[in-house]
């Protein structure tokens, strides 16, 4: 066995041994450490490999076997583990591990969407439960309010009320407290913790200084601090295979790292002078981002890979690897289930093996020097993360190596900068706001490019989710190579992928058949929310009414339909899944006016739809029954709602049947668009004998129970269209409802089945076409 991976095998079954405890039990982690020390003691006797690497396994497998398998087995029988399981509520007295992160939620009715919960973890001090105390350690996972949580930092010592909840398997923590209410008894941070906070809080301040986009990516990019990144370029990064950026990773440290280095050779210092240097930069980091989990596995993980960029030597890059994976798994042996901590180890793997060799091959083919090992790099990361990445998210994204090829030459000056600027701001915050408006023009880079790549048409396809997926892939990997390395087999391939090519892009990306010609009107696949866009008679000109919870799919359903200028945006009424999608289209298109209905709840909604317009340069009106709007190809009708609007006082329903009701006439007939009306909006509709006939009907309130019988009757649509999340949890569509409207002779199409629905005229009648999920 060569030298360099002699620890790999001890790396392997330290991973191995933490894996059985926490999938299976203490018992398995016993035995396959046990397994293993037997194997390396016969290896080791017959010399059938080097002596150092059966020795390493001898040595290391029976210290993971009784460490980790000790650890796990505390965790299982904790005193907390019993009380989770029946529910008791405690008082629990704790020392937090990690900063608080936040929950991003899904906006639906009145419920405001973003963070409104963290979640952090923490070491046990002692529980009160009736009147007892239990004083044993452990780990619990407190999910909490943001409120009074938000800015708590490791070391502090608190105090929490909540209910007990089971632990997820595969974890050592041995509870989750679901905690009421903001922390009592609070004690310090260390100063230290501080001291990082008012780094990272200046770097937030300093950042305002970049629109609100960039503001929260950049903090994100440095620091891993997630807090103010849109969901939108959340989604983009994840599709275009950028979501790596927004956590602290080995190449955030390796940055740093070399950009010391660097500054310091100009300046001829020596070896031991720029390895002093670059200890500082990496300490440093890691007091500035957090002491968690990530960061330290980062911390390491950048050491390696810049271990190799130093010396320039994958033979000691593969060592220091795996010796990485044996210490920080013997640390923390939750690591070793943590689909980061696998991406980490695998991607630094590749980038000291596969990159090199790539890279050197390109070279030979006569790629110039630098293009060769750009090209290299993001290739090798990507090949052998697709399986894993394929695991967690059930999609292979085609775009990422190119993303990242054409991301990778801002990614390094942004994070340099937005370090300066984290550590200038408690000194000068105006010059701090000066290193942060230089590292603008990169972060909206990272930005475009994320935006660009996530809307390439067949830029991600579904793939096979879990773990039987990874092996699929894995497998199709490795066939792949090897027709590749077999020079017979390889001219097959590129002939078979040309045809690939050739077939696949005509009809998946230059002509994909969407929109369909002369559409009236889309109803887009927006989740659990309303978005409706009617065509006018100008191409690229349309009505949007409602722009779902989120910006990402409004935005993507527009851009499918080459829409660029939007004379009327409406919102049928403020709950969060219909305006959340307002921003983004504010941003992306060019937007006439935004009318609103008579009901101004909620009140958090009014106010951002106030500040967004106004920010956007858009006029904000409102509309009432019986105005008429008209544009070329399409009239807009509004039919209510009737009676007196919502007050703040009422709850959900009567803002629902607040609703703007509009009715269109387009080139495919009348369509009526009926917001979230319920019974009482639609009694008022029908007790004030406005005509509702209408071929195409969106139904109320995304098909929920609450549509009457002589509603449905009175629109007699033939098209009816349900605009729903898939799996949703409010039992949307009603099944009822819809057989209603079947036994009425409509055609009923769901988004969360359908996808994009698109109506335009037929000769006998409305048409549709489906652009399927």
């Amino acid at each position: 066995m060569s030298p360099h991976v002699r620890l790999v095998p001890a790396a392997l079954v330290v991973w191995a041994v933490a894996l059985g405890g926490l999938l299976w039990s203490w018992l398995a982690a016993v035995l396959i450490g046990a397994c293993a020390c037997l194997v390396g003691a016969v290896v080791l006797r017959k010399g059938w490999c080097e002596r150092s690497c059966a020795l390493a396994l001898v040595v290391v497998a029976p210290v993971a076997a009784g460490s980790i398998g000790l650890r796990v087995q505390q965790s299982e029988s904790h005193p907390v583990r019993a009380a989770a399981s029946r529910g008791e509520a405690v008082v629990l007295r704790a020392e937090l591990v990690n900063r608080p992160r936040g929950l991003r939620t899904e906006g639906f009715a009145g419920r405001q969407g973003g963070v409104q919960s963290v979640v952090v973890r923490a070491d046990i001090t002692s529980v009160e439960q009736d009147g007892s105390v239990i004083d044993e350690g452990g780990e619990v996972l407190l999910v909490a309010p943001v409120s009074g949580w938000r800015n708590l930092l490791p070391g502090q010592e608190v105090t929490a009320r909540g209910v007990l909840a089971p632990a997820r398997p595969g974890e050592l923590t041995v509870a989750v407290l679901r905690v009421r209410g903001p922390p009592s008894q609070a004690g310090p941070a260390p100063v230290w913790q501080r001291a990082a906070e008012v780094l990272r809080s200046g770097l937030r301040e300093a950042s305002t200084a970049l629109d609100p986009e960039p503001a929260g990516l950049l903090p994100a990019l440095v620091v891993g601090d997630t807090a103010e990144v849109s969901s939108r370029v959340e989604d983009e990064f994840r599709t275009s295979g950028l979501a790596h950026l927004l956590a602290v990773s080995g190449a955030n440290l390796a940055i740093l790292c070399g950009a010391v280095l660097l500054l310091l050779r100009i300046f001829r210092v020596g070896p031991k002078g720029c390895a002093a240097g670059a200890s500082v930069a990496l300490v440093g980091f890691v007091v500035l981002a957090g002491p968690e989990p990530s960061v330290l596995r980062a911390a390491v993980m950048g050491a390696v890979a810049l271990l190799a960029l130093v010396l320039g030597r994958e033979r000691s890059a593969l060592p220091a690897l795996a010796a990485t994976v044996v210490v920080l798994v013997l640390y923390d042996p939750a690591l070793g289930v943590e689909p980061g901590f696998a991406l980490s180890v695998v991607a630094t793997a590749a980038l000291v093996l596969l990159a090199p060799r790539w890279a050197a091959a390109l070279r030979d083919r006569g790629v110039p020097i630098g293009l060769a090992e750009a090209l290299a790099v993001p290739m090798a990361a990507s090949v052998v993360t697709a399986p894993l990445v394929v695991a967690i998210s059930g999609r292979i994204s085609l775009v990422s190596v190119v993303a990242n090829l054409v991301a990778a030459p801002v990614v390094a000056p942004a994070t340099v900068l937005g370090v300066l600027a984290a550590v200038v701001a408690p000194v000068h915050h105006g010059a701090a706001r000066v290193l942060v408006e230089l590292s603008g023009p990169e972060v909206g880079w990272l930005i475009t490019v994320g935006r660009k790549a996530s809307e390439v048409p067949g830029g991600s396809v579904a793939w096979l989710a879990g773990w039987q997926g990874g092996l699929l892939l894995t497998g199709v990997l490795l066939v792949v190579y090897g027709l590749v390395k077999v020079r017979r087999t390889r001219t097959l391939l590129a002939a078979a992928l040309v045809g690939a090519v050739v077939v696949l892009v005509p009809t998946q990306v230059v002509a994909p058949g969407w929109p369909p010609a002369g559409w009236s009107v889309v109803a887009c696949d927006v989740g659990q929310g309303d978005a409706v866009v009617l065509a006018t008679a100008e191409p690229g000109r349309a009505v949007l009414v409602d722009t779902g919870p989120d910006p990402a799919p409004v935005a993507a359903c527009l851009r499918r339909l080459g829409i660029r200028r939007i004379p009327l945006l409406v919102l049928s009424h403020l709950h969060a899944d219909h305006v959340g999608g307002l921003a983004a289209v504010l941003a992306d298109r060019s937007v006439g006016a935004v009318a609103i209905g008579p009901s101004h709840e909620p009140g958090w909604a009014w106010e951002e739809v106030r500040r967004r317009t106004r920010a956007a340069g858009v006029d904000l009106v409102e509309l009432t029954a019986g105005q008429r709007l008209d544009w070329p190809g399409l009239v807009l009708e509004v039919l209510g709602p009737k009676g007196e609007p919502a007050s703040a006082e009422d709850e959900n329903t009567a803002i629902n049947d607040s609703s703007l009701v509009l009715r269109a006439r387009t080139a495919a007939g009348r369509v009526l668009l009926t917001g979230d009306i319920e019974l009482a909006g639609q009694a008022g509709l029908l007790g004030g004998h406005v005509d509702l006939a209408a071929e195409v009907l969106k139904v109320p309130h995304h098909g929920s129970r609450f549509s009457a019988p002589e509603f449905l009757a009175a629109v007699r649509p033939r098209v009816a269209l349900v605009s729903v999340g898939a799996g949703n949890r409010y039992g949307h569509p009603n099944g009822p409802v819809i057989d209603a409207l079947t036994r009425r002779g409509a055609l009923v199409l769901r988004t969360d089945r359908d996808g994009d629905t698109a109506v335009l005229r037929g000769e006998g009648g409305p048409l549709v076409v489906r652009r399927k999920r």
